[in-house]
């Protein structure tokens, strides 16, 4: 485990899933993968919208696979900022077409949008 420390950009290291726990915390797991990923962008934003509810933002972006539609159909639900990347925007399809055919996101926008949103929060 780790404290988690403003102004820093965590990556999950290859192999690993990267987990938020309470107190500020993440942690590593090398769990079965999740739609034959592993780090799991669902394990990350499920944990992180358990921890972190209504204070969470999620954004999925341009992917080759449906890992991450889950996690933030989850961020959704505990009532976190839901971001994804407009599919004729994104250089594959797969991961925003498959968030929205599972929920609807609070904010559909290209990548150029989705920076300025998030630099202006």
């Amino acid at each position: 485990m780790e404290i988690i420390r403003g102004g820093r950009i965590y990556l999950a290291p290859s192999n690993y899933h990267l987990m938020f726990e309470n107190g500020n915390l993440f942690s590593l797991s090398v769990s079965e993968p999740v739609n034959h990923s592993r780090p799991s962008i669902d394990i990350c934003f499920e944990t992180a919208a358990e921890v972190y509810g209504t204070r969470l933002v999620g954004v999925v972006l341009s992917g080759a696979n449906m890992d991450g539609a889950k996690g933030l159909a989850r961020v959704k639900k505990e009532g976190g900022l839901t971001i994804v990347q407009d599919p004729k925007d994104s250089e594959i399809q797969t991961m925003p077409e498959a968030c929205l055919h599972l929920f609807e996101p609070d904010h559909i926008y290209d990548a150029a949008r989705i920076i300025s949103f998030i630099t202006n929060l």
